[in-house]
């Protein structure tokens, strides 16, 4: 069992930067991949970014590509997003998700995470 807990958001300004955290708990984490989605007003949830267990490959959507990056420390059980070069395009409520445990594919799709938090707010301003 894995519970997650995000904090970070807020509101800033177009081409501000922002560092989501999401904090675990569970013995098992450092044996689940993470991710990071978002959920704008209206649209369906979409993958932003994940990272393994294990190895730690990273994977991001086209539009975050070099401006957000997705950081894990299994010693203290936390995962970040650091996201720059904010856009309004990037205003959405973000989730932290963890997998059940040795998943490391299909990472981009919601149904292979087992654990969800309960979101925070992002708003970028133009």
């Amino acid at each position: 069992q894995v519970q997650l807990v995000e904090s970070g958001g807020g509101l800033v300004q177009a081409g501000g930067s922002l560092r989501l955290s999401c904090a675990a708990s569970g013995r098992t984490f450092d044996s689940v991949s993470v991710g990071w989605f978002r959920q704008a007003p209206g649209k369906e949830r979409e993958f932003v970014a994940a990272r393994t267990w294990g190895a730690g490959r990273t994977y991001y959507t086209d539009s975050v590509k070099g401006r957000f990056t997705i950081t894990r420390d299994n010693a203290k059980n936390t995962v970040d997003l650091q996201m720059n070069s904010l856009t309004p395009e990037d205003t959405a409520v973000y989730y932290c998700a963890a997998s059940r445990p040795f998943i490391s594919r299909e990472l981009t799709t919601t149904g292979t995470y087992e654990y969800w938090g309960q979101g925070t707010q992002v708003t970028v301003s133009s």
